[in-house]
């Protein structure tokens, strides 16, 4: 294992993140805390309690998740799709690493800026609701486990788009309304029983109803099944870096 490689590659995307900090950091934040104001404390009055929880600490997780996939995605996608833009791509395919050491650093580090956001946006809702984290070690593993998988899939994007446009079709037209349509802000008990069962096969329902759990101990569906869904999907991504790595696909063209 190539180890200065991956570093290298990791510190190079690490160092972007920081030349952006309004962008990268500050923004998902404030965009949250608004979140909080209209939804936490505006609407959430006239809401109540969900499940005996009130309905600001209700919303943490889904707001801490619908950053968690923009961000990853955004962050992966964009770190891959330069180099691609500007032909060094090339450089790093020649290079002494394999394709096990591009991902690392690539993914790592895109990765590594959604969890940091992640606690960001939860330290940010103590200033708002207090809550309680019944799990915090499971809440750590969805944490993680949906950063490393969402940066994946966003790898997969950037390699996969042809222009800059393309780079948001999936995030702004896929991942953000299943996101809201998957009890971000509610709880899919509330919806009748012929919605409640179309929700289940919105994948991300799944992921917010987890970590939710792993807050409060309530979720939306069991909490096993939470797990083995994103397990799933990051054995697909997985699946899918490596079949474009050995066929070369939007890589050699």
């Amino acid at each position: 294992m190539n180890w200065h490689g991956v570093k290298a590659i990791y510190r190079f995307e690490m160092a972007r993140t920081f030349r952006t900090l309004m962008q990268s950091l500050a923004s998902p934040v404030i965009s949250t805390s608004l979140y909080f104001v209209v939804f936490g404390t505006a609407i959430g009055g006239r809401v109540g309690e969900i499940d005996g929880v009130s309905y600001g600490a209700f919303i943490i997780p889904g707001l801490i998740m619908l950053s968690l996939l923009s961000e990853s995605i955004s962050n992966a996608s964009f770190g891959i799709y330069m180099p691609k833009w500007s032909g060094t791509i090339y450089e790093v395919l020649s290079a002494p690493v394999s394709y096990i050491e591009v991902l690392l650093g690539y993914v790592g580090a895109a990765a590594t800026k959604s969890v940091l956001i992640g606690l960001l946006i939860l330290g940010t809702a103590r200033i708002f609701v207090p809550y309680e984290i019944a799990h915090p070690v499971w809440m750590t593993v969805f944490l993680l486990l949906t950063s490393i998988t969402f940066s994946l899939f966003g790898f997969i994007i950037g390699l996969w788009a042809d222009d800059f446009q393309k780079l948001q079709v999936i995030p702004l037209m896929v991942v953000t309304p299943l996101t809201f349509l998957g009890g971000a802000f509610y709880s899919i008990d509330m919806l009748s029983p012929t919605w409640q069962k179309i929700a289940l096969f919105n994948p991300v329902v799944y992921l917010i109803s987890g970590f939710r759990w792993s807050f409060y101990g309530i979720s939306d569906v069991d909490v096993g099944i939470s797990a083995a869904a994103i397990g799933g999907f990051l054995v697909v991504c997985l699946g899918a870096v490596w079949w474009i790595f050995k066929t070369g696909w939007k890589l050699k063209a």
